[in-house]
Order: C-alpha cells, then sequence, then structure tokens
C-alpha cells in the first residue's frame, strides 16, 4: 500500500522533502514566539514588535532551507537507502534526479534571499547568517558529514537546536533596533527569554543527537557498504547503543532539574506542568533508554527512532503548557 501511494508524484514530493518534519519546524518557531517569548514578554508589560508577516517570512525560509537539506541528503544517499530502505525510495523511481537539483536550488536560493530580506527589514543584515549557514552545512552533510564519526549527527543536532532560537534571535534584535536602550534597560527579561528557549535548544540537541545515533545504527548494513564511517561502524554498536541510552539519560535527568527548580520557590510538587514533564517526557525517555539497549533489528531501531521522534513533540508542545500554566 505504501509502495503504491509513493508512486503518486505529489505523495512522493512531499516524502522527499519531509512534510511531517517541516511541520514540526514551523510549529517549533510559531510555539515559541507565540506562547513562550509572548508570555515572558507579556508578564513584564512588554508586546511582540516584530511584524507577523515578517515572523512568517522567517519562519518560511527556515522550512524552505531545510526541505533544500532533505532533498539534497536523499539524492546524495540513493545507493544507501536503496539497501537500507528500498521500500521508500522515490529518487530515480518517481521523481527524476535532475528534478531533485532543481528543487535543491530553488528551495535553497528562495530560502537565503527570503531570510536576507527579513534580516534586513529588522536592521540587521547579520541575522542572515543563520540561513546561510545551514544552507552550506545541509548541503556539506549530505555530501561529506552524514557517514563521518559523529559530526553529521552534531551538525544535524546543531541545526535542530538552532531552529528553536531563531524566534528569541530576531525578536531581540527588532527589539534593540524599535527601542535603542532595549537591551540595558530590559536585561532581566531578555535573560529569561533566553533561558526558557535554551531549554527547550538544549532539548532538542541532545534528543536530536540521541535519535541520530539510533538511526545510525538502524541504518548500519547500507552506511557499511557504501563506505560510512559512522558511529556503529567506528565504535561498534553496543558502543553506540550505550552512547544513545546515556543521552536519553541525561535528557531525563535535566528535566528533572527543571521539575526541581520549579519545585524550590513555593515547594509545590504536583502542578499541571510538573505532571506533563515526568509522565509525557521523563518516563518515556527513560523507557526510550532502556528500549535502545534491548533492540536488536533494524526495525526495532526504526520503532525507537519513531517514538523518540514523537517525544521531542511532546516537549514542544510543552510550551503550550507554559503559556496556560
Amino acid at each position: 500500500m505504501k509502495n503504491n501511494l509513493l508512486n503518486n508524484k505529489l505523495i512522493a514530493f512531499l516524502k522527499l522533502i519531509r512534510l511531517e518534519n517541516l511541520i514540526i519546524i514551523a510549529l517549533t518557531q510559531i510555539l515559541l514566539r507565540y506562547f513562550v517569548m509572548q508570555k515572558i514578554l507579556i508578564l513584564n508589560g512588554i508586546t511582540l514588535e516584530l511584524n507577523n508577516i515578517l515572523f512568517n517570512l522567517i519562519v518560511l525560509s527556515t522550512v524552505l532551507i531545510a526541505a533544500a537539506g532533505y532533498i539534497i541528503n536523499d539524492y546524495f544517499d540513493v545507493k544507501t537507502d536503496l539497501i537500507n530502505h528500498p521500500e521508500t525510495v522515490v529518487l530515480d523511481r518517481v521523481i527524476k534526479r535532475r528534478w531533485a537539483i532543481i528543487l535543491h536550488l530553488t528551495f535553497t536560493i528562495l530560502g537565503v534571499l527570503i531570510g536576507v530580506f527579513a534580516a534586513l527589514k529588522v536592521g540587521y543584515l547579520r541575522l542572515s547568517i543563520f540561513h546561510f549557514a545551514a544552507a552550506i552545512l545541509l548541503w556539506f552533510y549530505s555530501t561529506h558529514f552524514k557517514k563521518q564519526l559523529l559530526v553529521g549527527n552534531i551538525v544535524v543536532s546543531v541545526l535542530s537546536s538552532a531552529v528553536a532560537f531563531m524566534p528569541f534571535v530576531f525578536e531581540m534584535g527588532v527589539m534593540q533596533h524599535v527601542y535603542p536602550n532595549f537591551n540595558s534597560n530590559h536585561w532581566t527579561v531578555i535573560l529569561s527569554c533566553f533561558k526558557i528557549t535554551f531549554i527547550f535548544s538544549l532539548f532538542a540537541f541532545i534528543t536530536s543527537l540521541a535519535r541520530e545515533i539510533i538511526k545510525d545504527i538502524e541504518d548500519y548494513k547500507g552506511d557499511k557498504e557504501t563506505g560510512g564511517k559512522t558511529m556503529p561502524i567506528s565504535w561498534g554498536i553496543q558502543s553506540s547503543k550505550l552512547t544513545a541510552f546515556f543521552l536519553l539519560v541525561i535528557s531525563a535527568v535535566l528535566l528533572l532539574v527543571v521539575v526541581y527548580n520549579s519545585f524550590k520557590p513555593q515547594h509545590i510538587l504536583i502542578t499541571t506542568s510538573n505532571g506533563y514533564i515526568v509522565i509525557g517526557l521523563i518516563l518515556p525517555l527513560l523507557f526510550l533508554a532502556y528500549n535502545t539497549l534491548k533492540a536488536q533489528t533494524a526495525k526495532q531501531f526504526k520503532r525507537t527512532s519513531l517514538m523518540l521522534k514523537f517525544v521531542m513533540f511532546i516537549g514542544l508542545a510543552y510550551s503550550i503548557i507554559f503559556y496556560y500554566n
């Protein structure tokens, strides 16, 4: 049934650009802007200054660059994918390779140009460095970094965490441009926004790194046959499992610190926020850590990877709890 669906050009295109991942990227920036930053600012008598249309363009730019990255990744990874996931390969079957290059270039150029335009409108052209850096890193990730030991994993994780920082960076840029003394007069507000954004960003980095390692274990066979030097190939599958295990446990421990810090001021442990973190994030992360150690087959690692992706989404959705809590 899945193969029949992928024979449809539209479905194949959506699979090529990883539509579900693009939706999560867009939601990350939208939720952190309107449910995290906006709440902190409102509590301090400040309103968002970045124009909504301009913010939407920043989101669109990020999504286009990410889509271009997914396309070029599949372009250079066809041989490996034919070994690891032959049933889901669409390039050369449904979409021609030259169209993949055209789409990659089109999305990259549009994404970078929109990013430059947004940075100019904000008043800080240097903010567009994110868009240039992301486009360049995604290209080199596909051509060089992906099959190297840890380098590709770290690049993806850094980009995942950077997505969470975009609303903060652009909003603070606008604030400083509109109110030249904003940074000095409202440094405590900036610090609060930074701290919360950093927590989301750090969670994204660590869980993304764990997930990338788990995916490398899943793709061990194809990567090895095509000359890859990923962690499972270089260090062995058991060492890779242990690394992913500890990353997931570290995530759970750091979330426990968040729970403790929310408990410390008023000594109230049972709250909606703490319950959400413990039940929705900490327990699932520990369960997935255990599953990672027990997993043996590519199918089991794939299931763990997908479950971790869902937990990452649950982590993002905490922004709504944060707003209403």
